[in-house]
């Protein structure tokens, strides 16, 4: 008979051993290293993990190991779906790599964001992805020196050489612009707010690009006070109120609840969307998408952004310090086409004539 420890809490890897009648390194290996095991013997020791339900301490092999086999993500904001599709993405990338991710959002609040950046480092994660909107320089700087790689998401710092994946932010307000330029638009406004945030700047960029290759169409700036709903609600009805001939004939949200607020407001003055006004979005929430009237919008690629951070990472990780390069992937951003600009029966026919999107990659 075999003997097996006595057990006061949990199974222990001592209580494996002896149930499958190996030594503690054999386990070990099983667990950490089983091309190092026989076959058979890996069996049987996986055999008595099963009966005992035994569940690897990962908190006393980051003791000895200085680090787990975790990813650490924080996240901006999950009240955009772009975020929450970053963390499915990067969860499935992970956990098909032997990981596993852990989340936390720091609501756009820097010192949110440095106070999870510590608790990542607490939880001797093996390297942590940063989904910020905003320089985070010596936040990051601080974990690196720690020696925790980190991978930049949906931000491409230009003060930090780091590893990145961002979509192209100048690209989607580009294609959303000239899209309503197409359908008529001379008199262009152009809702948003927040500046500093990269993406809101490059999106901008993209839209001055698209004005200045159509002579003729000019660029109506309406200031939002946040690139919330609220800010869209005030922006809408400031629009509504304009006289007819200061208005805007086509209207781009830089962000989908901004233009979704401004469409519930135009709708509320009596001015049709989008016979009057197409009006169209630029980051693909999929909270703005429901509604009277579909929003039209610009791909964001947020699995597959999150997917590629995670290889990122693992890459950094297994190659030395003094030989890594550190590069940045670039994702193409494709408009969406909706109800919003396209009327409801056009809406239908483009949507039923356009195949699924596929992310086209770039790095630097």
């Amino acid at each position: 008979m075999v003997h097996v420890p006595r057990r006061d809490g949990p199974p222990s890897v001592h209580h494996v051993a002896a149930r499958a009648g190996v030594s503690l390194a054999t386990v070990s290996n099983v667990l950490n290293h089983p091309e190092r095991v026989a076959p058979t013997t890996e069996a049987r020791v996986r055999a008595a993990i099963a009966e005992l339900g035994y569940t690897p301490n990962r908190n006393a092999r980051a003791l000895v190991s200085g680090s787990t086999r975790s990813i650490g993500l924080v996240v901006t904001s999950l009240r955009n779906s772009l975020f929450t599709d970053m963390v499915s993405g990067a969860q499935a990338a992970a956990r098909g790599r032997g990981n596993t991710l852990l989340v936390t959002n720091s609501d756009d609040d820097l010192e949110a964001q440095a106070e999870h950046l510590a608790f990542m480092e607490s939880t001797r994660v093996s390297g942590i992805l940063l989904a910020s909107m905003t320089t985070s320089r010596d936040q990051v700087e601080t974990v690196r020196k720690h020696g925790l790689p980190v991978v930049y998401v949906n931000y491409e710092p230009a003060e930090v050489d780091a590893c990145a994946v961002v979509v192209d932010n100048e690209q989607a307000g580009y294609v959303a612009a000239t899209h309503l330029i197409e359908q008529g638009s001379r008199r262009l406004g152009f809702v948003s707010a927040r500046p500093d945030l990269q993406p809101v700047a490059r999106r901008r960029a993209g839209l001055l690009r698209a004005i200045a290759e159509h002579p003729g169409v000019v660029l109506v700036d309406v200031e939002a006070e946040d690139i919330d709903p609220p800010g869209g609600t005030d922006a809408g009805a400031r629009i509504a109120a304009m006289p007819a001939a200061e208005r805007p004939d086509a209207v781009l949200g830089v962000t989908d609840l901004l233009a979704m607020a401004v469409v519930t407001e135009l709708r509320a003055a009596g001015i049709r969307v989008p016979e009057d006004i197409p009006v169209s979005g630029c980051d693909h929430n999929s909270i703005a998408w429901g509604g009277a009237v579909p929003l039209t919008s610009v791909t964001m690629h947020g699995e597959e952004m999150g997917a590629v951070a995670v290889d990122l990472l693992l890459a950094e990780l297994a190659e030395p310090a003094a030989t890594h390069v550190h590069r940045t992937v670039v994702l193409g951003s494709e408009l969406v086409p909706r109800e919003s600009t396209l009327g409801r029966a056009r809406a239908a026919e483009v949507a039923l004539a356009t195949p699924p999107s596929d992310p086209r990659r770039s790095e630097a």
